[in-house]
């Protein structure tokens, strides 16, 4: 997933947005090994069934909080320790996400700045 060259010229738009299909995807995948991973903690440790704990990891993940108590150490911990990563992915997950916008409007400014300079 390489990006132009600030010397080379903006990439045209059918690239760019293959390029941004192919970060989302991206995105949409660390999105769902997230999910995946909370689900499964939240089954496991705090012996929720898999549609509330796949609700707890999204709430969770999102930052909105958590929907259920929880009533073990196991439970706490693991909540506490996904809450922390979950920070963590969800921004990470959203500047993957962003990377090519912001790359594109970032290149398309200095292309305009560098032909203004020449002329």
């Amino acid at each position: 997933m390489k990006l132009e060259h600030r010397k080379q010229k903006v990439a045209p738009l059918p690239q760019f947005l293959l390029r941004q299909a192919r970060f989302g995807l991206f995105a949409f995948l660390l999105i769902s090994i997230s999910v995946g991973i909370g689900t499964l903690g939240y089954h496991h440790f705090a012996n929720l069934v898999w549609l509330d704990g796949f609700h707890m990891a999204c709430m969770i993940l999102t930052g909105m909080g958590p929907v259920v108590e929880m009533t073990t150490e196991q439970a706490k911990l693991f909540s506490s320790f996904y809450a922390l990563y979950s920070g963590v992915a969800f921004l990470s997950i959203t500047a993957v996400f962003f990377a090519p916008i912001v790359h594109r409007l970032l290149h398309i400014l200095h292309v305009e700045a560098t032909t203004e300079k020449e002329n």
